[in-house]
Order: C-alpha cells, then structure tokens, then sequence
C-alpha cells in the first residue's frame, strides 16, 4: 500500500451512529416534492429537520408563493394522518379542539374531538384567527395533549402543527401572542422565486394539465421509521465547545443594542436539536459550528423583536443574527 493509500484509509472513518436510512428517505422526499415543488430547497430542507426534532413550524409569506402546497404536499409523503384547519376571524377554541357533547343514550356528555387531532395539522392563515383561538393552541403545541373537562386527552405520534400566515402589514390579521410564537421552533419566510424558477413552474402547471398535484406524491416514510431517525438524532455528538458557542450567541441577542426582546433558553435548546439534524441530514454524527449558523434565523426570526427605532430604519432580524453570528468567535 502507497503512502497516498495509507492516508485516505485512515481519512475514511466509519458514523458510530448509521444514517444511511436516513439519508434515504430525506432523498425520497425531496424527491417526491421535487415532482410539484420548484425551488424552496431551504424550505423543504427546514420542514424535514424541524419533523425529527418534534418541532412545530410558522410558514410566512405573501398569498401564491406556494406556502399551502407546498405543506400540504410535504405531509402526504409521511404516511400518517392529515387534517387541514382554516382559521377565519370567527373561529372559535372549540371548532379546533372539539367540545363535549349530551348524549341521550347514556345520559352523560360525550367529547368530540376537534381536528386538532391529527398526526400533521395544516393551519391555514392562522392570523387571522383571534388571540383567544389562537391560545387553544397552547398545551397542545407544548405539551402535546388536549385537557378538557378535567380529562387529558394525549396526541398521537408524531405531533406536527404546520402553520401559514400572511404578513401582518395585510388588513384582517391578527399578531400572534408572544408566548405562541416561542412554542414554533421555526419561521420560515418564503420569498417569490426566481425569474428561472417561476418559468420552470408554469412550464411544470402546463405539462400537468388538469392533475391533482396531491395524486402524483407517493408515501415515503413510516411513522416507525421516523422514531427510528428521532432516536438517532438524540444521539448525535455535541462538544462542549459547541454548547458555549450556542449559549454566547443566543446570551448576545438579550443585550444587544438593536434588539428588544433576545431569544428565551427555549431558543438555545431549539437550536442544538436543530444543530444535530442537520448534521444527521448531511450523514454525520457529529454537529459542527456551520449546522449551528444554519439553524439561527429560522429559528431566531420569531423569537426576537427589534428596537423601535431599528425597524423604522429598516432593519431584519436576519440582519442583527448575522451581526452576532460575526461577533462570536467560532469554536476550533
């Protein structure tokens, strides 16, 4: 054996953790999307990690960037249950998580459950619901249960709440309450495509001629195989390096001048799972400084406010988390 050979054999070094599996199936389901989905690579990408972390998400954009579609699409590639929920102004807690009901044979009320009970819930606009709809949703993101009439009802699994939401500069909306926003471990914010992107969907629209885009998506992962990945993710290697390194980030967002509000230690632990996701989406089991630059914005959007004066000036959040991500030095 060459020198040459003796150095790649040793460079070669097997996960102590296998992902193949995987790997595989993150591949069959941008796969599957890629048949009605152009573009939204980051998007998707998110979605997925934000699925085996147990995460909840917040989908931001203007109407038409396929937000709904695009969720819709991504929950029939897991073979589990799907309930979509329109939230209108009038929407009141018990049309979402049901309400008990008299019933004359046994004399005795009877809960009916609401279509929060579902494996992957699609909540269409949900600002445009009240804040007194949108608190039902409380104990069941957190906690991942219902209780209603002293009784606790627990949530299959998995337990996913896709949400959409227009910008609130829209007429009709409703901004979602602090503590709401904290229980979403992303925001994504879907942008318009790109001239080549919006070609390459009508082209995609005309060729489909009248088929249903849901028809041409085929299941692509188990709820068993999806506690499989979620145990592996759990097991992924973090050095201590990298916990300080999260910490002194998200502790720079609570003082630092261009903010109001800095990210909770619910926006540290979000962003060490979502760390170890990316690192086992990219067949590692060890997370690295860039998965944790990654999982910032997304998971920071929501979670910090600007100053007054910041946001009249125009700044983003996306602006400030770079600002801190290039201030904090990164682990060697």
């Amino acid at each position: 054996m060459t020198n040459n050979e003796t150095d790649n054999a040793n460079l070669n070094f097997e996960n102590r953790i296998p992902l193949e599996d995987l790997q595989t199936a993150i591949s069959n389901i941008k796969a599957e999307l890629a048949k009605v989905i152009i573009g939204q690579n980051s998007f998707i990408e998110l979605l997925i990690a934000s699925l085996l972390v147990d995460g909840h998400v917040l989908i931001e954009g203007v109407p038409g960037v396929a937000k709904t579609i695009t969720a819709k699409l991504f929950a029939k590639t897991l073979k589990t249950n799907f309930n979509r929920i329109q939230f209108t102004p009038d929407l009141m807690p018990s049309d979402i998580l049901g309400t008990s009901i008299f019933s004359a044979k046994t004399s005795e009320f009877e809960y009916k459950k609401g279509p929060i009970f579902s494996n992957i819930v699609l909540i269409d606009e949900i600002n445009r619901a009240p804040a007194k709809t949108q608190a039902a949703l409380f104990e069941t993101m957190e906690e991942r249960q219902i209780t209603m009439d002293g009784t606790t009802y627990q949530m299959d699994s998995p337990f996913m709440v896709l949400a959409t939401q227009n910008p609130i500069e829209q007429e009709g909306t409703y901004a979602l309450p602090e503590a709401q926003l904290d229980r979403f471990l992303f925001k994504i914010k879907v942008s318009y495509p790109s001239p080549e992107e919006e070609v390459q969907i009508i082209q995609s629209h005309h060729a489909r001629k009248s088929k249903n885009p849901e028809a041409l998506i085929d299941h692509s992962v188990t709820p068993e195989q999806l506690i499989d990945f979620k145990e592996k993710i759990q097991d992924i290697i973090v050095e201590e390096k990298i916990m300080k390194y999260i910490a002194e980030i998200i502790t720079k967002t609570r003082n630092h001048p261009h903010l109001y509000l800095g990210g909770s230690p619910r926006a540290s632990i979000a962003t060490l799972n979502v760390s170890k996701a990316f690192a086992a989406m990219n067949g590692r089991d060890f997370v690295i400084p860039e998965d944790i630059k990654k999982a910032l914005v997304p998971v920071l959007n929501h979670r910090i406010i600007l100053t007054p004066e910041r946001e009249m000036e125009g700044m983003t959040t996306e602006s400030v988390v770079a600002m801190i991500i290039e201030s904090v030095e990164i682990p060697r």
